[in-house]
This record gives C-alpha cells, sequence and structure tokens, in this order.
C-alpha cells in the first residue's frame, strides 16, 4: 500500500474524501478548444478528469498521449485519472507520471507477470496506481495483486470499444471486492456509465464513476451533473 506522507497518500485521501464522484472522460470532449471544456467541467464541480489512453494494439483504437495530459496538467488544477489501454504500460508509465498524471491505472491483461513492480514504481514516483480489469476476464487473475493497488479499475464494457451495453458482471465485481478487501480500497468502474447505472453502480459499491457521452452529448453540462449525481446510491 502507500507510504504515508507521500503525494500519492494525498491523493488516495482525497478521493477517499469525494467518493462517489463522476469522472468525465475526455475522449469525447472538444479537442479544438480544450481550455474552454475544461472551464465548463470546472464550473459543473467536477473533482477531476479522466483520460483513456490507447495505443492501437492492446486496443484497437487509438487516442492520445502525455501531450494531452501535458496540456490539461497546465490549464487546470483538477486531478488527472490517467487509464493505460496500452500493451507495455511499463515503457511509458513514467512518462505519464512526468506528464502530470495523479494516478493511473493498467491493464492486468496488458502484463504476462506480476504487476507488483511497476505498481510499486508508480507509487514511488508520488502517483496513485491501481489496476483494471475487462469483463471477460476472470477475477482470479485479479485477486491477488488487489493489496498492492490503490485503486482497482472494473471495466463494464470490454476496454477499447465505444457504444457497448453495460455488463452487469461489473455490479457482481465491485460488491465482491466492497465485501473482501473493505470500505479503504477505491472502486472505479468504466463503460457504459449514465443515469440508469450511476445508482446500481454506486449501490454496489463504487467510488470513481467515468462518464462519457452522458455529459459530452448533452448540451449544458452542469446539468448532465446533476442528473447523475441525484442517482447516487439508487438501486
Amino acid at each position: 500500500m502507500t507510504e504515508p506522507g507521500s503525494r500519492a497518500v494525498a491523493t488516495i485521501e482525497y478521493l477517499r474524501g469525494i467518493r462517489p464522484t463522476i469522472l468525465p472522460s475526455l475522449l469525447l470532449c472538444d479537442f479544438s478548444n480544450l481550455r474552454r471544456e475544461v472551464e465548463l467541467l470546472e464550473e459543473s464541480g467536477v473533482d477531476l478528469l479522466h483520460l483513456d489512453v490507447m495505443d492501437g494494439h492492446f486496443v484497437p483504437n487509438l487516442t492520445y498521449g502525455m501531450p494531452i495530459v501535458e496540456a490539461l496538467r497546465k490549464i487546470t488544477s483538477l486531478k488527472l485519472d490517467v487509464h493505460l489501454m496500452i500493451s507495455d504500460p511499463a515503457a511509458y508509465a513514467d512518462r505519464f507520471v512526468s506528464a502530470g498524471a495523479d494516478s493511473i491505472t493498467f491493464h492486468i491483461e496488458a502484463v504476462p507477470g506480476d504487476p507488483g513492480p511497476l505498481l510499486r514504481s508508480i507509487r514511488s514516483q508520488g502517483v496513485a496506481s491501481g489496476l483494471a480489469i475487462n469483463p471477460s476476464t476472470p477475477m482470479e487473475r485479479l485477486l491477488p495483486h488487489v493489496r498492492e493497488c490503490d485503486l482497482i479499475l472494473i471495466m463494464s464494457v470490454p476496454a477499447g470499444f465505444g457504444g457497448q451495453p453495460f455488463d452487469p458482471i461489473a455490479l457482481q465485481r465491485l460488491s465482491q471486492l466492497r465485501r473482501d478487501f473493505g470500505p479503504e480500497l477505491l472502486l472505479e468502474i468504466d463503460g457504459g456509465i449514465n443515469v440508469q447505472t450511476v445508482g446500481p453502480a454506486t449501490a454496489h459499491g463504487a467510488d470513481l464513476l467515468v462518464v462519457g457521452s452522458a455529459i459530452f452529448r448533452e448540451a449544458d453540462y452542469c446539468q448532465a451533473m446533476t442528473r447523475l449525481r441525484r442517482q447516487f446510491q439508487a438501486s
């Protein structure tokens, strides 16, 4: 777990203090006016931003890399939660730390061996670290490493695929992790999160809820955030 007094501890304590909370996924934002998009999100009261990094190899889509993280770090004090959907996270994690990430998750499926050394390396640099898992991956692959993590990201759709239906296996996994590892572990969920799924997700233990189209496809981000928050803990 995180060493006392580190920047990573401060990030984890902050996230525990604001849970449950919505993380806008910037994948669908207007990158031609990134500063204005961030200002609108800040006005809507968001606490942190979620960045989906895809390499076109681990997943069949290609998004952005370190320059976007660096640009965001220059224009906002919001926490930056970076989700690495890439084949070799160890080769790039340090660069995302340097770019300004506050938390980094990478996929258990992308690490053939023990993810512990990379989790510890990220944390030693003052950044919270965690693992993500796809719906089709058995939980047995993840469970031995949970105590090394500051947070766990449960995918409720296959990583890298937009427009997929919410997989309710994610709710079972949230409940299992909360029951087996207690209230301190931060649980994140990503994929198909909207006004219909926010309530069940939080009721099953989700702390951090990644939302894309349910915010960015709406004309008013403040209203979208309000609608989502109203569903917290609904079953």
